[in-house]
């Protein structure tokens, strides 16, 4: 009998013992485990263009598929605060709770009001967080043929200058015109103020304006019917290389004489256009979350989902990183002053 009580009680030790080794290592590892700091979490997205424009409809798609790729699965929104060619929302996302639950999406055109010291940019641009650009923009001029200009040499012999719309000083469709104008010698009025890109559209196909200068991505959806039709023609384009599509269609580069000349063309367009679509978190974001929401960006550029949903919509996809934003971005601190001041008598003095 005394035999079977100890047994029992060695029994009933060792269950003990294990069942509080078992709880405690339970709890241990519960405390490695912690939930993702996105679980439950929402993100905005501040999109600084107003509903239904390029920055809106890209920042909406991504928006649908991005949250899958970020641990803890957050819910993203979109807030939309159109103003100042995307200033104000540039500026609100500098100064919000860096927290990273508050993202970007502004034009990169703001480095050049920064660089220049221009009113309004009183913000140190280099300091956001970059999180990537969905695409690269490339910029060609499109000119109705009922302007008469089909061709760089129809419009090198313009007698009047041409009428080229804009949306703004220090915009890419602006600094485009001035560089042709100014660098590559063109004849060109800028006529600025337009609200958008298809508003410029419009005054091109009333005879209002002989057209302008902006994203291939965008003009070949939107102008597509001109396209084809031949009623309005691509006459030069502001890349390094010609364009698969474009091929034939002259380089600004290869328009001009001397060093500065070309500087001048990348930096005042080559530079800004490619990283356009900027994200962006605010200065001094946790580095982890930063990491984070990097990884998950360009992850979501290769999402079979959202590659279908930017083809049914007609949304090109050539995504580029956050690192090499930021390189591009200090790149243009780091110009000589003497070509600084020559592009801002260019963009600002006309």
């Amino acid at each position: 009998m005394m035999l079977d009580y100890q047994v029992r009680y060695r029994i009933l030790v060792v269950v003990f013992v294990a069942g509080f080794i078992g709880l405690r290592l339970s709890d241990l590892g519960l405390a490695a485990e912690q939930a993702p700091f996105y679980q439950g979490k929402i993100v905005r997205v501040v999109v600084g263009t107003a509903p239904g424009g390029g920055f809106d409809v890209y920042a909406r798609a991504i928006a649908r598929h991005w949250g899958k790729y970020i641990p803890g699965n957050p819910q993203i929104i979109i807030e939309n605060q159109p103003g100042a060619a995307t200033l104000v929302a540039a500026k609100h996302v500098f100064q919000a709770k860096p927290d990273g639950l508050t993202i970007g999406t502004f034009i990169a055109d703001i480095a050049l009001g920064r660089l220049f010291n221009q009113p309004g940019v009183d913000f140190d641009f280099q300091k956001f967080e970059w999180l990537g650009v969905p695409v690269k923009d490339n910029i060609v001029c499109a000119l109705t043929k009922a302007s008469g200009i089909t061709s760089i040499e129809a419009w090198k012999a313009s007698k009047t200058p041409v009428k080229l719309g804009g949306t703004g000083r220090l915009v890419i469709t602006d600094n485009t015109a001035l560089v042709l104008k100014h660098v590559v010698g063109l004849p060109i009025q800028l006529v600025s103020g337009y609200s958008g890109t298809a508003p410029i559209r419009l005054a091109a196909e009333s005879g209002e304006l002989a057209g302008g200068c902006w994203q291939w991505e965008s003009i070949k959806p939107t102008w597509q019917a001109g396209l084809q039709a031949g009623t309005v023609n691509i006459v030069i384009q502001m890349t390094n290389e010609p364009l698969p599509e474009l091929s034939n269609v002259p380089l600004a580069l290869n328009l001009v004489q001397g060093d500065e000349a070309r500087k001048l063309i990348v930096a005042s367009v080559q530079t800004t256009a490619p990283i356009t679509r900027l994200y962006a978190l605010p200065p001094a974001t946790p580095k982890e979350r930063v990491r984070i929401l990097q990884k998950s960006f360009m992850e979501t550029m290769k999402d079979a989902d959202f590659l279908a949903e930017a083809k049914k919509s007609k949304l090109e996809i050539d995504p580029t990183s956050g690192e090499d934003v930021g390189k591009a971005i200090d790149s243009l601190f780091h110009l000589e002053p003497a070509l600084v001041a020559k592009m801002k008598t260019i963009l600002l003095g006309d």
